[in-house]
Parts: C-alpha cells; structure tokens; sequence
C-alpha cells in the first residue's frame, strides 16, 4: 500500500511538472532529445520531462547600457562615448540555437560598433549630426544580429565627454563666434542706416519743400524738450539771398 501511494505522488508530480505556463510576451523554444522540435506559447505548454527540455525566451523590448568607450575620431580628438541600445527577439530559435547567450553578443556588438564607427566620425559630426550618427549605428548593429533573430529598433548615443583642453577649445570657439556675429549685424544695421540716409537725402533733394517741412517738424521736437530756450525760425530763402549776394561781390 505505502509503494502503492507514493508511486501515486511521483505520477502525480510528474504529471504537474509536465504542464508550463508561458506569458504573453514569453515563448519556449523545446528540444526532443537534444534536437530541436519547436517553439510553444504563450498559454500552457506540456513538455515530457528526461525526452523534451524548455529553453524560455522574452519577446520584450530589451534596454541596453553601452558602456562608456574610448574613441579616437577621424580628427585624432579623444573622446569617451556611451549609448544605450534598445532591441527584442524576433526569432526565438534563431536568438537560441544560433548563439550562445544572444544578450551578452549583442552587448559585445554594440561596443565594438561604437568605437568602429564613431572613430569613422570627426569631433563636430559627433556633436552636431547626432541623429544621423544614431541611424548608422543602428543599421549596422540590426544587420550583424538578424542572424542570431534580434531586432534592433533603436541606438542613441547619450554623453559626448571631451578633455578639458578641448572643451576650453570649443568655448573660445563659440565665443569668436558669437562676436563675429555681433560684427556682421552691427555692419549690416549701419549700412542699412546710411542706405536709408542716402535715399532720404535723394527724396529731399528731389521735392525741396520736403526739406521745410523737416525743418519745422525738428522746430517743434525741440521746444517740446526744452522750455528754457527760443528757437527762432529763419527761412531757407534768406540763406539763398545772402548766398547769391556773396558771388555777386
């Protein structure tokens, strides 16, 4: 009776562990005698234990660290780089039988690819083409790991470190820049102040009576000013007068 009852319990437990569950965004790649069969899931799953072995693989979306880099850019600058990588399983048979831990290969890749690239790159595409460098990186990296069944969706290069010297370099930089700036709006707003200047003098010369007009109009901003003072007006003909007198003697 007592064998009776524990070969009862062992048939039991081997009937319950023959019943896995599998979640939505989890597959199970199974192996008949050390051959692969198939991929089950999600959902219950049976898998006969000593004939049939379950190897669990996530479909989510995986986040990855890049590791801080050393790079030499095509400019011979020094620079340390990190990034972070953002890929999933498309092909759980592939991502198993294909390589031997798909996570740490494709941790490896990505580094490897970040200094391989980055040092194809100079100091200024790095800091001003960031995105275009980013769609590099994931082309590259997506096509080395479609073999192991690994998708990557997504890299981005997060901190550009710069020695101090050169961080000092590109701060005086700027600041040049910024001043030639300065200078060429400054050259620009005179110039365009004595074209305005030249063209007022043309009109003037052109209509005289413009030139009155100005007069009176300074006349009247003047007195409005100041209270102390008297202006009194004298008209242009009297300057022609004593101008024409002055040739005749």
């Amino acid at each position: 009776m007592d064998f009776l009852m524990t070969l009862l319990v062992l048939i039991a437990l081997l009937a319950f562990s023959m019943f896995k569950v599998l979640r939505e965004y989890e597959r199970g790649v199974i192996f008949l005698f050390g051959r692969f069969w198939k991929v089950k899931g999600p959902g219950i799953i049976v898998v006969f234990p000593g004939v049939q072995k379950m190897v669990k693989v996530s479909l989510r979306t995986v986040v990855m660290d890049v590791p801080p880099q050393d790079i030499i850019t095509k400019d011979n600058v020094t620079v340390k780089v990190n990034a972070v990588l953002y890929f999933r399983v498309v092909d759980s048979q592939k991502a198993i039988i294909e390589v031997e831990d798909y996570l740490y290969a494709t941790s490896q890749l990505s580094q490897t690819t970040l200094r391989s690239v980055l040092g194809q790159s100079t100091l200024d595409d790095l800091l001003s083409n960031r995105e275009e460098i980013n769609a590099h990186l994931q082309k590259v990296i997506d096509e080395q790991t479609e073999p192991w069944g690994v998708k990557v969706a997504n890299v981005e290069v997060k901190n550009v470190d710069l020695p101090q010297e050169m961080q000092r370099a590109l701060a005086k930089q700027a600041e040049a820049e910024r001043e030639r700036r300065a200078k060429v709006i400054n050259a620009q707003g005179e110039f365009e102040a004595a074209q305005k200047t030249c063209d007022a003098a043309d009109l003037i010369g052109a209509h005289p009576p413009a030139l009155q007009l100005r007069f009176f109009q300074t006349l009247l901003d003047l007195s409005s000013g100041d209270g102390t003072h008297t202006y009194i007006p004298i008209p242009f003909d009297l300057f022609d007068a004593l101008r024409n007198k002055s040739k005749d003697t």
